[in-house]
């Protein structure tokens, strides 16, 4: 699943998950984040949470997420208008990646909407979350159908990793047949629920919707389980990195466009050849000519990690764009950072510096992902 806020917060108090004792009875080191606290990691750490993640099953609270539902007439119709992703062809139980655009093409947020056969689903990031709610609104507001907007309260579970799926097996039988990107109700000990094959790791796993005063006792059944361990954001971070998954607020936001951030894939034919989304000029001109900058994956040479906002130079010191998200891949054995760099040096294999505390340092763009995905092939 696309992620979450950029950490920044203000003086107003910090919201809790419904797992927040949780985490704290699990000795979880609590931060604020996206205007709640929320748990960077555990007595094992990060690296021991990454690992685990690749190599078993991973529980993560993203319950900070917006969880919002669209009723009305043709929601999928009326979504269009906001976002360049094909909804309208979207099947029920099925689940697309897609973005808010604002005029000049910039993200306003990225998102998931699922359609869940009656409504649809949203989950938005939640630094955005009011943001997004607002343009919601206005881009539903006066149209002929009406339509209801309902910011639900539930929490957000992603269960991450090669061995999710077995584990899953054991509560929601059937959940493991999901296609990758699809999504289910079941119930559990009698609690409704719904699961979506998805998320942001790079791995197999799932994201589990559920009504926030069942969270903590399911929660708790996961990670009773022996595959199971509880990760934070902190790995969150580093797994999504290595997977070039990008997070809004440092890799993409609203002087961002889709093509620029290599998110082409995500505007189906039809919306292409028929525009009618904020900023169709300018995005589809780019999917036409290509953008002036492009993003890219970076492998800084050596073991100093290249974090955001570095800049990135030509070997003859040109500066040529910046890093947007850096740090160490524990997969990888050494720094990995993504960012923005202009079109003509975004070929893999081209030798770049990054500026690491006013030093250069050496490092060439690479492909991405960094660490191949391991989705659930049907």
């Amino acid at each position: 699943m696309v992620d979450h806020g950029t950490g920044q917060h203000s003086n107003v108090a910090l919201r809790k998950t419904p797992l927040f004792g949780l985490h704290e009875e699990l000795g979880a080191r609590m931060v604020p984040f996206a205007g709640y606290l929320m748990p960077v990691q555990y007595p094992h750490g990060i690296i021991a949470e990454h690992n685990h993640t690749r190599s078993a099953a991973s529980f993560f609270d993203v319950s900070h997420m917006g969880q919002v539902a669209i009723r009305g007439k043709s929601p999928a119709e009326a979504i269009e208008r906001m976002v360049p992703g094909d909804i309208r062809s979207l099947p029920a139980g099925r689940v697309r990646y897609t973005q808010l655009t604002n005029d000049t093409g910039g993200i306003i947020d990225d998102l998931m909407v699922t359609n869940v056969g009656d409504y649809l689903f949203l989950v938005v990031n939640a630094s955005r979350r009011d943001v997004d709610l607002a343009c919601l609104r206005r881009g539903l507001d006066g149209y002929e159908d009406g339509y209801e907007i309902e910011e639900l309260d539930r929490a957000l579970f992603a269960l991450q990793g090669p061995q999710a799926s077995r584990v899953i097996a054991r509560f929601a039988p059937g959940a493991e047949d999901l296609p990758f990107m699809a999504a289910a109700p079941f119930v559990v000990d009698g609690i409704p629920l719904a699961v979506t094959r998805c998320g942001y790791t790079g791995e197999d796993g799932f994201e589990i919707t559920v009504p926030a005063a069942s969270a903590e006792s399911l929660a708790r059944a996961f990670l009773a389980e022996q595959e199971v361990k509880p990760a934070g954001l902190g790995a969150r971070d580093t797994l999504r990195l290595e997977a070039g998954l990008c997070l809004y607020g440092n890799d993409i936001d609203e002087t961002t466009t889709p093509i620029e951030a290599g998110l082409a894939w995500s505007i189906g034919r039809r919306r292409r050849e028929e525009g009618g989304f904020p900023g169709a000029k300018k995005i589809l001109a780019q999917l036409s000519a290509g953008p002036l900058r492009k993003f890219v994956g970076i492998l800084p040479e050596g073991r100093v990690a290249a974090r955001a906002p570095a800049e990135i130079q030509t070997e003859a010191g040109n500066i040529i764009g910046k890093v947007t998200s850096g740090g160490f891949g524990a997969t990888i054995g050494g720094p990995v950072a993504m960012g923005y760099v202009e079109s003509a040096y975004a070929a893999p294999g081209t030798s770049i510096a990054v500026i690491v505390r006013d030093k250069p340092i050496a490092a060439r763009i690479a492909a991405l992902p960094f660490v191949p995905h391991n989705y659930h092939k049907s």
